[in-house]
C-alpha cells in the first residue's frame, strides 16, 4: 500500500506540471499576469501577423485581374457643316432735292437696313446748251445789252465768271433746241455762238448697311428692284464708306 500511495503521489505530480507544459502561450500570460493582454498588444501582435501577406482587395478597391480588357474605340461624331459667314454689304441709293426726302424714302421703304448716313454730294450734271454773244468790252457789251433790251430780245448780261461781259441769249438741255434758237439769232444779225454751260447740284443719298450670305452672291438682287425707282444705286463694302451712323 505504500508503494501505491507514492505511485499516485508521482502520476498527480505529472499531470499537474504537464499540464502547465502544454498550455498555449496567451494562457500562461494570462495565468502569470493574472490579466487580460491590452488591446493595443493585440493589434500590434496581429500586425506583426499580417506582414508578408498581400493586403485584402477592398470594396472601392477590386482585386487586379491578370486579363487586360482591350478598349473599343467610339465612332467619331459626324462633322457639323458651318453656317455661311455673314457679311456686311452697304446700298446707297439717290438722288434726292433734300435730307428730309431721303428719310421719307427710307421710312417708305420699310427701313431695309440699318441706316448709315444721309449724304451731302455736289455732283456735276450733264452740261446744258448755251447760246451767247462771246465776251467784249465792258463798255460796247453794256451798249448792246441796252439795244437789245429795246428791241425785245430776251437777253442777259454775265457779270461774273469766265464769261464775264458776255451776252446770254437762253439755256437750253435739247441741242436741237438750242440750235434751232441759234439760227434764228443770226438772222437778227447778232453774233451768237453755242457753247457747254457746266453745272453742278447739291443732292443727297441714303446709305443704309444690310447683311449678306456669301452664299447670296454679290447681293444685288435685294435691291435689283430699285434700280427701277432710282437714278443711283450702289453695293459696296461698308468698309470704304466713312458715315456718321444716324437715327432714322
Amino acid at each position: 500500500m505504500k508503494w501505491v500511495g507514492w505511485g499516485l503521489l508521482v502520476l498527480n505530480a505529472l499531470v499537474w506540471f504537464g499540464i502547465d507544459y502544454w498550455e498555449p502561450a496567451h494562457v500562461k500570460i494570462v495565468a502569470a499576469e493574472k490579466t487580460l493582454p491590452r488591446v493595443a498588444t493585440l493589434k500590434v501582435d496581429s500586425e506583426h501577423q499580417d506582414e508578408g501577406s498581400d493586403p485584402a482587395p477592398t470594396e472601392n478597391q477590386p482585386a487586379q485581374s491578370s486579363m487586360t480588357v482591350s478598349s473599343v474605340a467610339a465612332p467619331e461624331p459626324e462633322p457639323v457643316p458651318e453656317p455661311p459667314p455673314v457679311t456686311r454689304v452697304c446700298v446707297k441709293l439717290g438722288w434726292f432735292e433734300t435730307a428730309e426726302k431721303a428719310r421719307d424714302i427710307y421710312q417708305s421703304l420699310g427701313r431695309p437696313g440699318a441706316l448709315k448716313s444721309v449724304s451731302e454730294e455736289e455732283r456735276a450734271l450733264e452740261p446744258l446748251h448755251w447760246v451767247i454773244i462771246p465776251p467784249q468790252p465792258e463798255d460796247k457789251a453794256l451798249s448792246l445789252f441796252n439795244e437789245l433790251q429795246r428791241r425785245g430780245i430776251d437777253s442777259y448780261l454775265v457779270t461774273r465768271g469766265e464769261n464775264t461781259n458776255a451776252i446770254s441769249l437762253g439755256l437750253f438741255q435739247s441741242r436741237d433746241a438750242a440750235e434751232r434758237v441759234l439760227k434764228a439769232k443770226k438772222r437778227q444779225n447778232l453774233n451768237a455762238v453755242l457753247a457747254n454751260f457746266p453745272r453742278n447740284q447739291l443732292s443727297y443719298a441714303l446709305v443704309f448697311e444690310v447683311a449678306r450670305n456669301a452664299d447670296q452672291g454679290t447681293g444685288e438682287g435685294r435691291v435689283r428692284d430699285y434700280r427701277d425707282d432710282f437714278e443711283m444705286v450702289e453695293i459696296s463694302g461698308c468698309e470704304g464708306i466713312a458715315t456718321t451712323p444716324e437715327n432714322p
